[in-house]
């Protein structure tokens, strides 16, 4: 993993994987084509591991490690890197809508403590 392109291919293949993973694990999806494919799979094992983010990456992140990779013996790092990455973007992405502001109060979530906000 050494030509100049890496960086690129990683960044968007990463934030493929992301995208991907988020709409399997978190969306409706359009026509809400994601929640009937949740239905259909049901409880079982298979429909539990669509509610996991991390689960879901592993598995999204396989054929974007193949895009990434240029070398076999870089597929497995690269995918367990996307994986990574991908869970590292939904955490960061948790952490800043845990800032967005309350529709009722207008007061951003865990911004002040409850003495500074009068309650």
């Amino acid at each position: 993993m050494s030509d100049a392109g890496l960086g690129a291919r990683f960044a968007l293949a990463a934030l493929a994987t992301w995208r991907v993973t988020h709409l399997l694990a978190s969306e409706d999806g359009p026509a809400d084509a994601v929640v009937r494919l949740r239905m259909r799979l049901g409880a079982g094992r298979v429909g539990g591991l669509m509610d996991c983010f991390q689960c879901v990456s592993v598995w999204v992140a396989a054929p974007a490690s193949l895009y990434v990779s240029r070398d076999r013996r870089d597929i497995v790092p690269a995918w367990l890197a996307l994986s990574a990455a991908a869970c590292l973007l939904q955490r960061r992405k948790d952490e800043w809508t845990a800032f967005e502001p309350v529709a009722n109060g207008g007061e951003p979530h865990g911004m002040l403590w409850p003495e500074a906000s009068g309650t």
